[in-house]
């Protein structure tokens, strides 16, 4: 089936058109340039940006693929969570398709499409456990089918990408800031300062990375940074988030008998975050599966690759479906 996928969740505008899981095209404009010197994304800019793309960006995706619209036989959308004004862009885009077409509509969940994008590239079998790390979430899921997951751990503040970019912004590093970080702490000492591994010992598989952060600020105050010291520093602070992340996560999955481990989200492209999983996973009789880096990020391939699976399975949505910002955990 061909299926066109738009994403619109945050400040990405993507479109792609898959012919079941096959990439045909997978366009993708970024807003980082926009954003970078506010430290952040401002949502009122990123929707306004996304209004501007987001024709060119359907006309490019459909030009990649060769196909024209009444070649696709169905539409999937990000419906949240994310930035509601963004979201809206890209569901009223769809809608209009689906209004004018009468194609079928899927719309998908932001969480669940990162951690199917592992099928843009290969199978994994059902069920499995799914960490999903980014500016905006850190999540461990349960898939027991496409469609059919729940929640086992999330932070109970900031997101882990989150504190990577308030360092950075702490230390006037620039935006996006885990790149920035993960490319300084390539030269540091990880056990140069002893970060604490927050809510490590806890039975739950619950994440906070906010203490995590004070602590680095706390002690840059206390003792002061450098030159000489900055890539240190920084290795350590990477050091403790990506242990953390990885202990519970492989714990979880020991715990519940799950055998298998989808990573996803901007942050899953951590070089050290995947050694130290592959590390763990390996010692623990876990497969762990990493999407490659380009669909690592917001992308609408994953979103279509998703509504593949629930078409499959005659998941379809209506006109009357609505954006969401937050996931309500039942």
């Amino acid at each position: 089936m061909i299926i066109l996928g738009i994403d619109t969740s945050c400040d990405d505008t993507s479109i792609a058109v898959l012919d079941d899981t096959k990439v045909l095209s997978n366009v993708v404009s970024s807003q980082v340039s926009l954003h970078s010197r506010f430290g952040g994304v401002v949502p009122e800019i990123a929707s306004r940006k996304h209004v501007e793309l987001i024709d060119r960006i359907y006309e490019e995706a459909l030009g990649e693929a060769g196909l024209a619209l009444r070649d696709i036989e169905a539409v999937a959308v990000t419906q949240g969570p994310g930035l509601v004004g963004s979201l809206l862009v890209g569901l009223c885009f769809s809608k209009g398709l689906v209004l004018g077409t009468g194609k079928p509509f899927v719309g998908v969940n932001h969480l669940e499409a990162h951690a199917m994008s592992i099928f843009l590239e290969r199978e994994v079998e059902f069920p499995f456990l799914s960490l999903i790390v980014s500016g905006g979430h850190s999540v461990i899921l349960l898939f027991s089918k496409p469609g059919q997951f729940r929640m086992i751990g999330t932070t109970r503040d900031d997101a882990v990408g989150e504190a990577f970019d308030k360092i950075a912004k702490y230390l006037n590093l620039g935006y996006p800031g885990g790149k920035i970080i993960e490319d300084l702490a390539r030269e540091g000492r990880a056990d140069y300062v002893a970060f604490p591994r927050p809510m490590e010992d806890e039975r739950n598989y619950d994440f906070s990375f906010s203490g995590l952060k004070t602590a680095f600020i706390n002690h840059v105050k206390k003792h002061g940074i450098s030159d000489g010291t900055r890539s240190h520093i920084l290795a350590s602070f990477q050091e403790a988030a990506c242990d953390v992340l990885s202990r519970k996560t492989v714990r979880a999955a020991k715990d519940l008998g799950i055998n298998r481990l989808v990573i996803g989200g901007g942050v899953a492209s951590n070089g050290r975050l995947r050694e130290v999983l592959r590390e763990r996973c390996t010692a623990e009789g876990v497969a762990v599966f990493f999407p490659s880096v380009r669909f690592c990020t917001d992308n609408a391939a994953m979103v279509a690759v998703t509504a593949c699976f629930h078409v499959r399975q005659n998941l379809f949505s209506g006109l009357d479906m609505k954006a969401f910002s937050r996931m309500k955990w039942s």
